[in-house]
């Protein structure tokens, strides 16, 4: 299956589709990241990855646009949500050069960016190992996907 949004659903209990993120969420305030909800996976579906990434970023790294927030996989089936600031699944590199959750924190003055956060339905637990950049697991994870979706929130710096 191509990269391509399925009937799946992506849920936040604090913010809507387009809604604005909280602080907390955010590398102003406490950099946790938001609990996350979802439903209506593929039958067959074995594990899940999540993603964070900014479009709006002004910045073109390795041939990929944008800034990556999070990388998150190895999430079983019987994970169907992410409380916040959870520490579920294995955490791969984000462009700050950490592993785990980073906040948004746009260019003061750079106006609303757009936080998509995916979710992806796989047909196989991976088992894959820590530290893979986005390019790296979504490289992996393709021949297995079965279903995806996404959550987008904004936030712009203040």
């Amino acid at each position: 299956m191509a990269f391509a949004l399925s009937s799946m659903t992506v849920t936040c209990p604090d913010f809507g589709p387009d809604g604005q993120l909280h602080t907390r969420h955010t590398g102003e305030g406490a950099d946790l990241s938001p609990g996350l909800s979802w439903s209506g996976e593929p039958k067959g579906t074995q594990s899940f990855a999540v993603i964070c990434h900014d479009p709006d970023a002004p910045q073109v790294k390795n041939g990929s646009y944008g800034f990556v927030h999070w990388v998150l996989y190895n999430l079983p089936t019987s994970t169907p949500y992410l409380d916040e600031g959870s520490d579920k699944g294995t955490h791969g590199a984000n462009d700050f050069g950490t592993s785990g959750y980073g906040g948004p924190m746009p260019p003061r003055g750079h106006g609303r960016h757009h936080y998509y956060f995916w979710v992806l339905a796989l047909d196989q637990q991976l088992d894959l190992p820590a530290g893979l950049t986005l390019g790296e697991l979504l490289e992996k994870v393709e021949p297995h996907l079965m279903g995806m979706n996404r959550l987008v929130g904004v936030y712009e710096r203040s």
